[in-house]
């Protein structure tokens, strides 16, 4: 059974910043990433490794998250710095096998 298990979230003045972690039953050759869904809105895509080992990254998030992963520990990354109240929103991790798996979520708050 697949599971995905977030953590690492919480609340952040601006300017701060937070990892999150999502450990999983194991990571995906296919793709494998991070969502966001603040309130109102649609969920999207923050950052995901594409087969191949690419990354793809939103462009309000460039230059300030990187994902990144550990394949011994099943484990995915989101290091997240200079947070914004823009970046507030519940995170998600996903991962891409005969079908798109999906974690609980995370609650990330920026916040003064």
């Amino acid at each position: 059974q697949v599971q995905l298990v977030e953590s690492g979230g919480g609340l952040v003045r601006p300017g701060g910043s937070l990892t999150l972690s999502c450990q999983a039953s194991g990571l995906s050759a296919n793709a494998m990433g991070w969502y966001r869904q603040a309130p109102g809105k649609q969920r999207e895509l923050v950052a995901t490794f594409a087969s191949g080992g690419s990354t793809l990254s939103a462009d309000s998030v460039k230059g300030r998250f990187t994902i990144s992963r550990d394949n011994a520990k099943n484990t995915l990354y989101l290091q997240m710095n200079s947070l914004k109240p823009e970046d507030t929103a519940v995170y998600y991790c996903m991962e891409v096998l005969e079908r798109i798996y999906w974690g609980q979520g995370t609650q990330v708050t920026v916040s003064s």
